[in-house]
């Protein structure tokens, strides 16, 4: 689902505010594949299932009061990333259920589109929290693509907080002109579901650039991760673990090529045990990175 976790050296931190109001808020993240008129099995009034920081399953603000990243610590002088920008964007945020009032907030999704800010994101039944979830991932990725040399910009980098917002998250990327960009989810479908998917946007009024450009990341990215950590694509949402949407705020707003990773479906015992377990984080972090050195450089071709 979109929105997540904590624990780092900071990436580039630049100030951000939230200004939230309204009802209360409970979670899951998408759950529904591509139609945003399945609601995910949690409880708080989120945007629709797979949402970004919206509780379906997408976007999510982060914002522990008011935080932004920014710049990655330490990258290397070298490496086939020297000189591109990478975004993270760990989904939902650990302080988003204790404020339902910021997370309810309703702010811009896209052209005339209005949803709430954040949502609290799904969880394991053991009750690891998709928000912690993607801070993990997210941080082991950022160490990788640091050390191919890339500059890494974070939309969070711990776990306290709250939101950023979904457009938040979006201008965040794209105030640093990011090259890529991934928000890191875990789903919240159905129990008897599994394996993950990636959502690349589809067109709306201001974003037929990245269009294109997002739809190669997203399959690079499907190819990488299937390989990389022995999940299957999803077998309850979405075509061949690539689906595209355009009701996630997130992505309507980003100006720079960008996807959502659901990393899997933390509701299914098989998914939730492989998400839980830090070994396996590794490889999806090794997944991941592979597919946006494949991306920026234009080596997918090479390799086998």
């Amino acid at each position: 689902m979109p929105n997540g976790p904590s624990s780092a050296r900071p990436a580039l931190l630049l100030p951000a505010s939230l200004a939230c109001a309204a009802l209360l808020a409970l979670t899951g993240c998408s759950g529904s594949g591509g139609d945003p008129s399945t609601a995910p099995t949690s409880l708080l009034p989120l945007p629709g299932p797979g949402e970004e920081g919206e509780g379906g399953g997408k976007d999510g603000a982060d914002g522990s009061g008011g935080e932004r990243p920014g710049e990655g610590g330490g990258k290397p002088d070298g490496g086939p990333l020297a000189g591109t920008t990478v975004l993270i964007d760990p989904g939902h945020n650990g302080g988003n259920a204790d404020a339902p009032e910021e997370i309810n907030e309703q702010v811009p999704s896209g052209p005339g589109e209005k949803k709430a800010c954040d949502t609290v994101g799904a969880e394991s039944a053991s009750g690891y929290p998709e928000h912690e979830f993607t801070l993990d991932l997210s941080l082991l990725l950022r160490d990788r693509l640091e050390a191919e040399g890339a500059e890494v910009v974070m939309t969070r980098t711990d776990d306290d907080g709250v939101g950023p917002c979904v457009n938040e998250r979006a201008e965040i990327g794209n105030d640093a002109e990011a090259d890529a960009a991934i928000s890191v989810h875990a789903d919240g479908g159905p129990e008897s579901g599994s394996g993950f998917h990636v959502i690349a946007p589809g067109e709306v009024e201001g974003n037929a650039d990245i269009v294109v450009p997002s739809a190669r990341l997203a399959g690079l990215l499907r190819d990488a991760y299937a390989e990389g950590t022995g999940m299957d694509p999803a077998d309850y949402i979405a075509e061949e673990g690539l689906d595209e949407r355009t009701d996630l705020g997130g992505l309507n707003l980003s100006t720079v090529p960008k996807v959502f990773l659901e990393a899997g479906n933390m509701r299914n015992p098989g998914d939730a045990k492989r998400l839980e377990d830090g070994e396996w984080r590794e490889r999806a972090a090794d997944a991941i990175t592979g597919a946006v050195v494949d991306f920026l450089t234009g080596a997918e071709g090479d390799r086998p």
